[in-house]
């Protein structure tokens, strides 16, 4: 039975095969053009406007796009090893994968807003299904969590998309902010995980950082009051009580930060391009402290923080490593991606200090070193992506 297992898994084209295969190729092309195109945008030289318009694109697409699809590589995939069972593969994940391509094509071609909405949350309704099943099946409690975070993301993507249908660009926001700090969570509670782990193999340690149950928990539980006080939109005004809850969030991550610290990790570009991206969240809630506190500061900043340095600085680490696994290679990154790590992390300190003094430098820069950061990805990973397993496994 194994054997016949083995052989059907080996008839699927590779790109089908694991869920990261076709979801951090898509969601690293949806990266490599958005930011350039909404740059374009912003200068008047395009004659159509997506949904919404392309302020509403721009925040909704590099949250519910690239980032959604980037989860949905991931935990698709994961979800085979923490359970034991196979992952989706073969025509469900086509199907699963056109329909996240649907939905992007949907709101960039300003489709019926009936139809947008429909495709558009459907994806991440789906993706919450697939894993509650596999999970469920196992009776895997550990992992429920990531069940409920892709729900309540489903949940304000859909108080987005009313936004979108009502006219209403404040609800869209609240919808967006809402998801990125459910996506902080997320960098949470996975991070937690895999960071400490991957820095322990990376550099041959007897041992990893012990986690501490309390702490998860904790920021876990705030990362997601925090997602939906801004979804309802108390956030979206300074408060005080919800600065005590941002400096809780920075001392949390800050102390992961360091309890995770090894000289050694510094050697090696796959572990100081995670250890830097979190370090971006710990300034993110930093930032959004002070600002709820009453500094004043442009709380744009903080949301970049978080966008640029975090999540997008988190994910390129995480498939760049996760690629090389999986696909039976050895953990050495092709040549360029120490680059890409670099050049990303200089887009968000461009994006966040350089365009307050020089808006047009700021942007231009964050720009370019985003593109060509997600372009050395897509050229050294690529081919790797659409390519069998060098061991000849079926992954």
């Amino acid at each position: 039975m194994q054997v016949i297992d083995r052989n059907k898994a080996l008839a699927v084209t590779p790109l089908l095969r694991l869920a990261f295969r076709p979801f951090f190729l898509g969601g690293s092309l949806l990266a490599l053009i958005a930011v350039p195109l909404w740059l374009i945008a912003l200068g008047g030289s395009l004659d159509w406007q997506p949904a919404g318009g392309w302020l509403a694109w721009h925040r909704h697409e590099l949250l519910f796009g690239f980032g959604l699809a980037i989860v949905a590589g991931f935990l698709l995939t994961a979800v085979q090893t923490w359970t034991g069972q196979p992952g989706v593969s073969g025509k469900p994940l086509a199907a699963l994968a056109l329909l996240w391509l649907a939905g992007r094509v949907a709101w960039l071609a300003n489709l019926p807003l009936p139809l947008l909405a429909l495709l558009e949350l459907g994806f991440p309704l789906l993706l919450a299904l697939l894993m509650g099943r596999s999970l469920w099946r196992v009776k895997q409690q550990r992992n429920y969590p990531v069940v409920a975070l892709l729900l309540l993301l489903t949940l304000v993507d859909a108080i987005a998309v009313t936004g979108l249908l009502n006219g209403d660009d404040g609800l869209q926001r609240q919808g967006v902010l809402g998801g990125l700090w459910l996506v902080a969570a997320m960098m949470g509670l996975i991070g937690g995980r895999v960071i400490p782990f991957f820095t322990q193999r990376g550099l041959g340690r007897t041992a990893a950082v012990a986690p501490w149950p309390w702490l998860d928990w904790l920021l876990l539980g705030v990362s997601a009051l925090v997602a939906l006080l801004y979804a309802a939109g108390p956030a979206l005004t300074p408060s005080w009580w919800l600065g005590l809850l941002f400096a809780g969030l920075t001392l949390g991550h800050g102390i992961r930060l360091l309890r995770w610290h090894d000289r050694g990790l510094w050697q090696v570009p796959l572990l100081w391009s995670l250890h830097l991206a979190y370090g971006w969240l710990v300034l993110a809630c930093l930032s959004m402290t002070l600002w709820h506190l009453g500094v004043t500061l442009n709380p744009s900043l903080a949301v970049h923080c978080l966008t640029v340095g975090a999540m997008a600085g988190l994910i390129l680490a995480m498939i760049a490593r996760v690629s090389l696994g999986h696909t039976g290679r050895p953990l050495q990154p092709p040549a360029g991606m120490s680059v890409a790590f670099v050049l990303l992390n200089v887009a968000g300190l461009a994006r966040v200090f350089l365009v307050p003094l020089n808006t047009h430098a700021g942007l231009g820069l964050a720009a370019l070193c985003w593109a060509l950061a997600f372009g050395l990805f897509v050229w050294g990973y690529g081919p790797m992506l659409m390519r069998a397993q060098v061991d000849g496994h079926p992954g």
